[in-house]
């Protein structure tokens, strides 16, 4: 969970997201234990209230639950809540901005297409 914080996004965002991100990517599953405030305040060494607000958003969304005593937890389709949240996020955030700037600079749904494509076929590595 290391790295540097952003500095133009609130760090209980960035903590939240990182947490997201883990179970994402299958390192948080379902049922298993996510790391305690404690843990996160020790390891980024920020505020404790800062990384309470993050993870108090996740248990408010159902991704994570409290367990009084034992520490928080991984809810079952987790995962999936996350997934459709950012396929719902890519699309307003990518989508909806790239049709409209392709709408104004006059190119066609093809065109648009050609670009996806030709973009996919790259050698990203």
């Amino acid at each position: 969970m290391r790295g540097p914080f952003d500095q133009d996004k609130p760090i209980y965002m960035q903590v939240r997201e990182k947490i997201e991100d883990q179970i994402i990517k299958y390192q948080l599953k379902e049922g298993e234990q996510a790391p305690s405030t404690n843990q996160l305040v020790n390891f980024y060494k920020i505020n404790h209230a800062t990384v309470s607000k993050g993870v108090n958003q996740l248990v408010d969304e159902g991704i994570l639950y409290k367990k009084r005593g034992i520490g928080m937890f991984v809810a079952a389709g987790a995962r999936e809540k996350l997934i459709q949240k950012q396929k719902e996020s890519f699309m307003e955030d990518y989508v909806v901005k790239l049709v409209y700037e392709a709408d104004k600079l006059g190119f066609t749904q093809n065109d648009i297409i050609q670009f996806i494509k030709n973009v996919k076929g790259r050698d990203t590595k």
